[in-house]
């Protein structure tokens, strides 16, 4: 398996927004509840930018998923940390393609001088729970019962890990 990484362009948001859009419906994985446009997507995904970057996830030349890293806080004490997300294809989970694209925004991260990556989880979602322990995250905050979809009281579970 030949897993590439391509920086995400503006023309690549309809596929972005495909694979976003089975979460939204599907999934705790977003708290969205309703499609998003693609305008809304560049709104936290970022394209073009120095410091934080999106990429899309391909196996052996096909999509399977997109990852990134965006700013944290729009507040410059935190330029040391960001966020990172990513989302892959349901049919591309469990093979060992999130703990490649952790790896690889990690590295990515360091050379843009950023030290602390923050993922932020819902209570629910086991496998992404596990992906982060497994990739080393550790745990730093839990907030109890505040979101809501499907008619589920939800959690979120906030890790860091620290890669100077």
């Amino acid at each position: 398996m030949n897993i590439d990484f391509v920086n995400l362009k503006e023309s690549d948001f309809k596929l972005v927004k495909e694979i976003y859009d089975y979460y939204v419906e599907n999934s705790t994985a977003t708290y969205y509840t309703e499609k998003v446009s693609e305008s809304e997507l560049k709104s936290f995904i970022p394209v073009n930018h120095d410091k934080y970057k999106s990429f899309l996830i391909n196996i052996d030349n096909e999509c399977c998923g997109f990852c990134y890293i965006s700013q944290y806080k729009k507040r410059q004490a935190y330029d040391r940390a960001a966020e990172v997300s990513l989302y892959l294809k349901p049919d591309c989970t469990g093979k060992g393609i999130g703990k490649t694209a952790l790896n690889h925004l990690e590295r990515v991260a360091k050379e843009n001088g950023i030290s602390v990556l923050i993922a932020i989880i819902s209570g629910d979602n086991e496998n992404s729970l596990k992906l982060f322990e497994k990739s080393a995250y550790q745990k730093c905050g839990h907030l109890k019962e505040i979101g809501e979809k499907f008619n589920k009281i939800l959690d979120v579970i906030t890790y860091q890990k620290i890669i100077q």
